[in-house]
């Protein structure tokens, strides 16, 4: 795990950062539709699961704009932006309904990350524990699939003044819509390191991983 320590003299969003880590500590998160079509037909063609083709495109969105990899340090009070950030996964176990978390290290490659996640997701139907170890992951988001519904809205709280700045990720069932097939996805951000467009900006460059990946 590398950072860089921001220097908040130099920061592109200083005022905005001072405001909302200070003032008014609050987060942003947006519920969004996304076309999946063609990342479902390639999945298909290609024997290959959809959710992880679509978490290493999440992955590869995320870790292409430093605002995404941003993390406040409470120990040393300080903003920095990881090198990298790496999905936090999970599987659901159906004869106890409950989750384990996995935590899977993103490459840029997409066979070798496509192999490691599904490998990763193996080792934990193995086990029944939740074994959520965030003080040892500080630079992995939060990627969780909730495949029993097609929502319209989804909301990650927590608690107020809590400076949480990696990004939480939930994405539900997808479903036909005018013939194309349209998923859920929701972003949820700490507002001192992002706003309105940053959480916007994440659909984008969703749609042109999605559209580069399917060529």
């Amino acid at each position: 795990m590398n950072y860089k320590v921001i220097d908040l003299e130099k920061y592109y969003r200083k005022g905005v950062y001072r405001h909302f880590s200070e003032d008014c500590k609050c987060s942003v998160s947006m519920t969004a539709r996304i076309d999946v079509t063609d990342l479902v037909t390639f999945s298909k063609k290609t024997d290959t699961k959809f959710y992880l083709n679509f978490l290493y495109l999440l992955s590869k969105t995320l870790n292409s704009r430093d605002d995404y990899k941003m993390n406040y340090l409470w120990q040393t009070n300080e903003l920095v932006c990881y090198d990298v950030i790496n999905p936090t996964q999970y599987v659901f176990h159906e004869d106890t309904e409950t989750c384990t978390p996995v935590y899977t290290n993103y490459s840029e490659d997409y066979q070798e990350f496509y192999k490691n996640a599904l490998a990763d997701l193996e080792r934990a139907k193995n086990t029944r524990e939740y074994l959520l170890d965030a003080a040892n992951h500080p630079n992995w988001f939060d990627a969780s699939y909730v495949s029993w519904l097609s929502y319209d809205s989804l909301n990650v709280e927590l608690p107020d003044g809590y400076l949480y700045f990696i990004p939480i990720i939930n994405w539900g069932k997808y479903r036909e819509e005018n013939g194309r097939l349209m998923m859920p996805v929701t972003v949820r951000m700490n507002h001192a390191i992002a706003d309105g467009y940053l959480v916007a900006n994440v659909y984008r460059l969703l749609d042109k991983e999605i559209a580069e990946f399917c060529k």
